[in-house]
């Protein structure tokens, strides 16, 4: 498998996969009958909490095992495409909120 350094695409991708994070959360919330005045809070705040883990930036301790996360994206069966560093999920949180709950920036 490669390993290509592409900060654009991965950007892109990035974005697209926190947007669906986001997403699904509300949903789940939806379903789950939370207030519509809590609904947006909540959907942020269980995304960011996400992102922080995916970001390398909670801590994993598992028996004594630190769990460090590195975020890839397959664009096909032999490659994965990389930032060059640890994700940043947790900054398109808040553009994928804006766009999801119809706010202006």
């Amino acid at each position: 498998m490669k390993l290509i350094l592409d900060s654009s695409t991965f950007n892109d991708l990035q974005a697209r996969f926190t947007a669906e994070i986001v997403t699904r959360i509300k949903i789940k919330l939806q379903e789950a009958a939370i207030e519509s005045d809590r609904l947006e809070d909540l959907t942020a705040e269980i995304a960011l909490s996400i992102a922080g883990v995916i970001d390398d930036l909670a801590g994993i301790d598992s028996d004594g095992v630190e769990v460090h996360p590195y975020l890839t994206f397959r664009t096909d069966d032999e490659t994965l495409l990389h930032w060059g560093e640890n994700a940043y999920t947790h900054e398109q949180v808040y553009g994928a909120m804006r766009k999801l709950f119809q706010r202006s920036p």
